[in-house]
């Protein structure tokens, strides 16, 4: 009885409730909100969004007492190491992006679900799929790794999709959800290969069993992993894996693609480099060469096909974003890459530019969905003039694409991209620095040329509209509150990181596991 008693008590793992808290706080009041809307009259739906919003900066809150990044827990008995949940310095800077990239999502959402979107079912599927990225940067193990990852996606499905009776925003949602389920079961196939020839599930274990597995599983191991890495290559709409994301963009809710081009990369991202940094650095020789050309690949497809885009001011202003994003992922990836190559952590490097494009890239989508209110095709334009009529909101978007190229004043967007390239020749990918100098070459004549658009003088109006032609939205004077809140944010947080961008660089030069 005393041995059956011992073996019961190892069993038993405690919870360490402060380091769990972002995810916890996201997800329990994502249900609150569900069940409240049940009870809350329809003209006091808004209280539904200003719940989501306190949720949100409750859960940011917690990350205050955890900045020393040092905490773990539903640790192994057996191996205290060996955890499921570690809320250490990736981990929590992470959070702090998806967190904040939520909270800005709904914002931009406020005055969508007053009138366009059934308020109750979208704050919590927002929630629930921050929560799920909140969660995933501080999983340890690949089981909790794949739940964060599809805790995050299949509320992201729903939320494209939300706008009943729209046929983009349905197509759009189908050709996310087709894209993301291949890529969970090739990543699941994965994982069971890892599985079966480390016989472990956590990553540091993972590490440590790699070098011990026998020849004859040494194939299946590198199958996996190559498979693992193609799941997450999908979540971050790396080439040829990104096929979903211009249509998707467009059908989406305006602030539902901010929320993608910005947490759903995070997403991506985390996963993508606890894989391989952490639980494969044993086949570096596998993935790093992977990771390079996919870099080279994505981020030249997606200036390309952006470069295209502007060349007839007709098109989307957010397809245009959209393939930006893919371009702007390729630069992501190149840190990754080059961590396979050099002692040096190059993590950071892929971080700091995280934070710059998260920053700067909802603050375009905030301008974006300004526009959207009196031009609802959003072409590119429709931004003529911007100026003349809204100057604040144009300079503002001038900086963002501004620091989006990398050019002064947007010197958070130079040193960031500085930063990522002096990564590749650390490294020794020189030929992988050539091809990221010549993309930024390549980006800065869309970014110049919508920045120009800016500014240029409106055109004349023409003929008066057709019979039968309605704008979505009477022109206003002034931007809704809580668009405005947005831009501004945003535009003060490019701002002083330009002044000081020591305070996202310094992330590059430290080690955050």
């Amino acid at each position: 009885m005393t041995v059956a008693a011992d073996s019961v008590t190892s069993l038993v793992q405690s919870v360490d409730w402060l380091t769990i808290a972002p995810p916890t706080i996201t997800a329990v009041v994502a249900l609150l909100i569900l069940v409240a809307d049940l009870f809350v009259p329809e003209k006091h739906k808004r209280l539904l969004g200003a719940g989501a919003i306190a949720g949100l900066v409750a859960a940011l809150i917690t990350l205050l007492p955890l900045r020393n990044g040092n905490r773990a827990t539903f640790c192994l008995t057996t191996d205290p190491s060996a955890c499921s949940y570690t809320a250490d310095h990736f981990a929590l800077v992470i959070q702090l992006l998806v967190l904040g990239g939520a909270l800005l999502t709904a914002l931009l959402s406020l005055t969508d679900t007053q009138k366009k979107l059934p308020a109750g079912e979208f704050w919590f599927l927002l929630l629930s799929s921050a929560a799920g990225a909140a969660l995933l940067p501080a999983s340890r193990d690949l089981a909790t790794l794949v739940v964060a990852l599809e805790v995050a996606s299949l509320p992201a499905f729903a939320l494209v999709g939300l706008r009943r009776g729209d046929r983009l925003s349905s197509e759009a949602a189908l050709k996310f959800f087709l894209s993301s389920v291949t890529a969970t079961a090739v990543m699941l196939l994965g994982v069971s290969f890892v599985y079966a020839a480390t016989g472990t599930l956590h990553l540091t274990q993972i590490a440590a069993e790699v070098d011990n597995v026998p020849g004859q599983l040494d194939t299946l191991a590198k199958t996996g992993v190559v498979l693992t890495l193609v799941g997450f290559a999908f979540k971050t709409a790396a080439v040829p894996f990104h096929f979903w994301v211009p249509d998707t963009y467009v059908g989406a809710p305006l602030p539902i693609a901010a929320y993608l081009s910005v947490v759903g990369k995070a997403v991506g991202f985390s996963g993508l480099i606890l894989v391989t940094v952490i639980a494969f650095p044993g086949y570096a020789d596998v993935w790093g060469p992977a990771i390079a050309v996919l870099a080279a690949l994505t981020m030249t497809a997606g200036n390309v096909a952006a470069l295209r885009q502007s060349a007839t001011r007709a098109w989307s202003a957010v397809r245009l974003l959209a393939w930006s994003s893919v371009g702007q992922a390729g630069y992501l990836l190149v840190p990754i890459a080059a961590a396979a190559y050099t002692s040096d952590d190059q993590i950071g490097a892929t971080v700091a530019y995280a934070l710059m494009y998260a920053v700067v890239n909802l603050g375009a989508f905030a301008v974006a969905a300004l526009v959207a209110r009196t031009k609802p095709l959003n072409r590119i334009s429709d931004y003529r003039g911007l100026y003349a009529t809204r100057p604040l909101a144009a300079l503002a978007m001038g900086f963002f694409l501004l620091c989006l190229a990398g050019l002064p004043p947007g010197i958070i967007g130079l040193f960031a991209k500085v930063t990522v390239f002096s990564s590749a020749v650390d490294a020794g990918l020189g030929w992988l620095a050539v091809v990221m100098a010549i993309n930024v070459v390549i980006a800065l004549y869309y970014y110049l040329q919508w920045t120009a658009i800016l500014f240029r003088a409106p055109e004349p109006s023409t003929a008066p509209a057709e019979a039968g032609a309605e704008e979505a939205e009477p022109v206003r004077k002034g931007a809704p509150t809580p668009v405005a809140v947005a831009i501004v944010l945003t535009a003060v947080v490019g701002v002083v990181l330009s002044g000081y961008p020591q305070l996202v660089l310094r992330f590059a030069a430290s080690s955050l596991f």
